[in-house]
């Protein structure tokens, strides 16, 4: 993710606690309405996307995957217990079923039979352990720790099911194993081996050079239907946006992500070219710590949240590719949205107000920035200190290195540029970085009334119960947090007009969730 590794799903409680095997089968093809009508797909031909991130450390360990080249790259060659949709729903992958116990801390997977890794070998409940387990341990050094931490015991019962037992219950459990760093392995005497390419997914590794290029060839074995068209797949990794744009406009690439924001008028004008804009779960933040004077006093950081423009950091710094935030970090396409919240905007009246409230007539405070936080920061932290001074707060914006910013800056200084991926549900995200005590709770917030609500919707299986608890915690975050959440940022790719795609593309990651290799087809 390129966030330090920290840093989606409309599906009902019957759902949810069945697993709807109609619709974890069903879910796996998307039928022709949602096609586009020119674009039936058919199989054949090379594709060849190019990105911005990959390293030369990047691995075959999943424990390690951050870079979105690997996360692409094993998210075609792997797969997963479930699967998060264009729509946003929660689909079975592997898993054909799932179900809950009252209390959400038991949860039994019922295993699609007769999928086979690209070896040959079956895919078994034992995988299923082996491959959950790599994760888990107080040794484990993966960055999916925190979230399988929960998980006190796996065990089969039969070769087709696995049974979980949490520490308490989690209504969204099964989100959690759509989780990238977690897909289903090859096993042997209990361990999955991290250092093999072997997956059950829809394209086979022939190649990569991590940190240059990869390439795959179509599983002749895959056993999801109407996925997988393409033949095979060239990965490149082009770190500069000019050297990128410019692959795709001489047609040596048929895909680039992602798009600089600053030349993407270049690109929409270009014959042949075609923007993908997703919005989804992305959002860009300045988080400030709460445990030190002046943003320990919630009067100052109400008035710093109304003293950002964030319609015209949108309309500037995304270049219109987003929407405006509201101080938390729930979006739209969220299951538990509070679309009632009313959206706070620009107002240095009301931002002097609460800066009297303070006891304070003016404010001046640094904020530190970095294109290593989200690309435009700088120039985001800029157009707010120019906004804000109309509130009497001056905010004197630091530039600092890029080279070492998570290590030196991020969480380290008092007010920060910084930025999430997001997370599928609700839980997830607010558990990652607002709860009490969470490594990466990065404004230090606490709020004992938001912990308590955090833990009471985890385990509750009442939708609308679940519903009101969450759309409490954001109007707590939005009013009392310490973190101001101005944008949300689209992911934005470009294509040739030959690559096709379904009318809706998920939006919890770029490139369709990471699923372009397997969704998409030349038309």
């Amino acid at each position: 993710m390129t966030e330090h590794d920290r840093r989606m799903g409309g599906l009902s409680r019957r759902g949810l606690l069945q697993g709807a095997t109609a619709l974890g089968a069903a879910g796996l093809i998307l039928p022709a309405s949602v096609r586009r009508a020119a674009a039936e797909p058919k199989k054949g031909g090379i594709l060849r996307l190019a990105q911005a991130s990959g390293s030369t450390t990047d691995s075959s360990d999943p424990a390690t995957w951050d870079s979105q080249f690997v996360q692409v790259l094993h998210t075609a060659r792997c797969a997963y217990l479930t699967e998060i949709a264009p729509d946003h729903s929660l689909v079975g992958e592997l898993a054909e079923s799932w179900e809950a116990s009252a209390d959400a801390a038991t949860w039994t997977f019922k295993l699609r039979e007769g999928v086979t890794y690209h070896s040959g070998k079956t895919m078994t409940a034992d995988d299923v352990i082996a491959s959950i387990n790599h994760h888990r341990g107080e040794d484990s050094k993966s960055a999916a720790k925190p979230i399988v931490d929960p998980i006190v015991d796996i065990k089969a019962d039969g070769p087709n099911v696995v049974i979980f037992t949490l520490n308490a219950g989690n209504a969204d459990f099964p989100f959690i194993m759509s989780d990238y760093h977690l897909p289903i392995l090859p096993s042997a005497d209990g361990k999955i081996d991290p250092t093999s390419n072997d997956g059950c997914g829809a394209y086979v590794i022939d190649a990569w050079e991590p940190g240059v290029s990869a390439s795959l060839t179509r599983n002749p074995n895959y056993w999801k239907e109407g996925r997988a068209w393409f033949d095979g797949i060239e990965m490149n990794v082009i770190h500069d946006a000019a050297a990128r744009q410019n692959a795709l406009i001489t047609g040596e690439v048929d895909v680039i992500d992602p798009v600089d924001l600053n030349t993407v008028g270049l690109l929409q004008r270009a014959p042949g070219i075609v923007i993908l804009s997703t919005t989804g779960t992305q959002h860009y933040v300045f988080p400030m710590d709460t445990r030190a004077a002046p943003f320990s006093d919630n009067n100052v950081r109400l008035a710093l949240k109304y003293a950002v423009d964030r319609q015209e950091m949108v309309d500037k710094i995304l270049q219109g590719y987003g929407s405006v935030g509201n101080d938390h970090p729930i979006g739209p396409s969220n299951r538990f949205y509070n679309a009632d919240l009313e959206q706070r905007t620009y107002d240095p009246d009301k931002a002097k107000f609460h800066l009297k409230e303070a006891g304070m007539d003016s404010l001046t405070v640094q904020l530190s920035a970095a294109d290593a936080a989200f690309s435009g920061s700088v120039d985001a932290a800029v157009l707010y200190s120019e906004k804000a001074a109309a509130a009497g707060i001056t905010i004197e914006v630091v530039r600092e290195p890029n080279d070492g910013y998570w290590d030196n800056v991020w969480m380290k200084k008092g007010w920060t540029a910084s930025y999430w991926g997001g997370r599928p549900t609700e839980d997830w995200m607010f558990s990652t970085a607002y709860a009490s005590g969470a490594p990466w709770n990065e404004s230090f917030w606490e709020n004992e009334r938001f912990n308590e609500l955090l833990a009471a919707a985890r385990s509750e299986l009442d939708e609308d119960k679940r519903r009101e608890m969450y759309y409490e915690m954001q109007a707590i975050l939005s009013n009392e947090g310490g973190t101001v959440v101005p944008m949300y940022a689209s992911y934005v790719m470009a294509m040739t007009d030959k690559v096709a795609h379904d009318e809706q593309v998920a939006a919890n990651w770029t490139l369709d969730g990471f699923r372009a290799l397997e969704r998409w087809w030349f038309a």
